[in-house]
């Protein structure tokens, strides 16, 4: 069960990572 939620959470941190970056990168344009 622990796996679960350890994989649900790299999801979600990978997730918001590429939010910010994308934000980011809109910002630079």
């Amino acid at each position: 069960m622990s796996g679960l939620y350890l994989g649900a959470g790299l999801l979600a941190g990978a997730l918001l990572v590429y939010l910010v970056y994308a934000l980011l990168k809109a910002e630079d344009l």
